[in-house]
């Protein structure tokens, strides 16, 4: 059951956003005006609850102590324990829930883990460093970054148990937000929730008489990356944190380019996924990119798709249901068709011909590669709004991933490189693929051939009863379990070299 005084502070945002007329009527009584108070932006509304972590499939903790993380990673895989390095410092875990905005400025409320290191070691005490975490993509509803499981897990893992202070919020729409959907993508209202969310950390930090450092790192990976650069963009914009440093781990920062190519012909993985969580997110915020869903999709998964996430269900679950194709996005006779991406063309498929066709259309007549055009077509508006080569960034930048990544593209980060280094600030890029490179990143691409090689030995064993190649099984992989960590080892060896540099010298 929750506390009265959060029911009382959840009805006052949902009256704000949705006011009766009986409450405008009677705006001036001293009832409605407290009624209709909303919180302001980052208000701490409940928390710091500590939270406890799950460190096995039926057991949990309040904290993690070093050596029970060492042998959390050695199970995870020998490679993985190798490259994090000894554990340091105990995680103890807080969730905390705070005031924020929806996709199109409506207050609403969200959640965040607070993960702080501590112990004796001195790399675990006084002020750390903060590092402001945005997760990958996300289809559960209870999605909870304070459980520590997978990403949250990896994150901690790597930063927590070597001292810095982590804040990972989990986003407006997920794990109990009243938000009824999530703003996937769009970089105004997700830099928002990010900051938001550093807001009521830095409240709770003061409550746990936590000290943080003045110095900020944003990262994150996937949807994550996308995210971490419009935060860095939307925090230099203003005066009240100053970043040290970003990472974009594998994120889709040209959009534009990113949309103009799956409509041309080359999906990428995951699209029937990615696509319905963009077209909600942009008809929330008013981008109107179909005037109705059967427009967009086709009739068998126009109902009820734009509630469809966030979701219980598993992806399995929603295809085994019919609630959406397992990788057609495109009609089978529907042209043009990229060179291998014939998968995203058979029947029944997501996205009718009709639409398509249009937004071809309006890309022959507006192409947009580099980011300076002026579409017509509603949902390529949208994307070119969301692209994120339209700022330069003022703090340290660096770019990772994989240049095979069948699910974000490598040119994200090649063309936010070219737009960033054209206008002065040029990010360092990292492709995990460059084996040969003799730079700092040298551990980040081993650990990625070693991860890549355990991978590429389960393929081979699975590929029989699959009915698949073991490459095509690898590749299923690529995305989410072999440049992951991989990208985090980079950030995290980018992140401690500027600390290091920052570092007083001995007397």
């Amino acid at each position: 059951m929750r506390p009265i005084r959060k029911i009382a502070t959840y009805l006052s945002i949902l009256v704000a956003a949705f006011p009766p007329p009986s409450c405008v009527a009677a705006e001036s009584s001293t009832v409605s005006r407290t009624m209709l108070a909303v919180p302001e932006r980052g208000t701490l509304l409940s928390g710091p609850t500590l939270s406890r972590i799950e460190t096995g499939v039926f057991s949990t903790s309040k904290r993690i102590e070093p050596a029970m993380l060492a042998e959390v990673l050695e199970k995870a895989g020998s490679t993985l324990a190798q490259f994090a390095g000894t554990p340091r410092c105990t995680i103890t875990t807080y969730s905390l829930r705070y005031s924020t905005i929806g996709g199109s400025g409506e207050p609403t409320d969200a959640s965040t883990a607070l993960i702080l290191p501590s112990g004796e070691d001195p790399v675990c005490q006084g002020p750390r460093p903060v590092l402001l975490y945005a997760h990958g993509t996300s289809t559960a509803k209870d999605h909870n970054m304070a459980r520590l499981r997978g990403e949250a897990k990896l994150v901690a893992a790597l930063f927590t148990a070597q001292g810095y202070i982590v804040v990972a919020p989990n986003y407006a729409g997920y794990d109990g937000s009243s938000l009824p959907y999530h703003p996937y993508l769009n970089a105004e209202q997700q830099s928002a929730d990010m900051i938001d969310a550093m807001r009521a950390a830095r409240s709770a930090m003061a409550q746990l008489k936590v000290q943080a450092a003045p110095q900020l790192f944003l990262a994150g990976y996937s949807q994550g990356g996308h995210v971490a650069l419009a935060t860095q963009r939307a925090m230099q914009q203003g005066s009240e944190f100053k970043v040290t440093a970003a990472a974009g781990l594998s994120g889709p920062y040209a959009m534009a380019r990113f949309s103009d190519t799956v409509f041309s012909g080359q999906p990428n993985a995951g699209i029937t996924i990615y696509l319905p969580l963009i077209a909600t997110s942009a008809q929330r915020a008013g981008a109107a990119v179909y005037s109705k869903p059967e427009e967009l999709y086709e009739l068998q998964y126009a109902g009820g798709i734009e509630t469809l996430f966030p979701t219980k269900m598993t992806r399995k679950e929603l295809v085994k249901q019919g609630k959406l194709p397992k990788a057609a996005l495109f009609a089978r006779d529907s042209l043009p068709q990229g060179r291998g991406a014939s998968v995203y063309f058979s029947n029944p498929h997501l996205v009718r011909t009709s639409y398509r066709d249009a937004y071809l259309q309006d890309l022959a007549q507006h192409p947009c590669d580099d980011g300076d055009c002026t579409p017509a077509n509603n949902l390529r508006k949208w994307m070119l709004k969301n692209d994120l080569r339209n700022y330069t960034p003022q703090s340290p930048l660096l770019l990772c991933g994989g240049s095979r990544d069948p699910s974000v593209p490598f040119f994200n980060a090649t063309a936010a490189a070219e737009y960033f280094s054209e206008h002065g600030a040029p990010p360092t890029v990292v492709d995990l693929e460059e084996l040969g490179a003799q730079d700092e990143f040298r551990d980040a691409r081993r650990s990625f051939v070693l991860i890549s090689e355990e991978a590429m030995k389960r393929a081979q064993e699975d590929a029989p009863k699959s009915g698949r190649s073991a490459n095509e099984l690898l590749m299923d992989a690529y995305h989410a379990r072999l440049a992951g960590a991989p990208c985090l080892l980079a950030a995290r060896s980018y992140f401690n070299s500027l600390l290091r540099q920052d570092a007083p010298a001995a007397p």
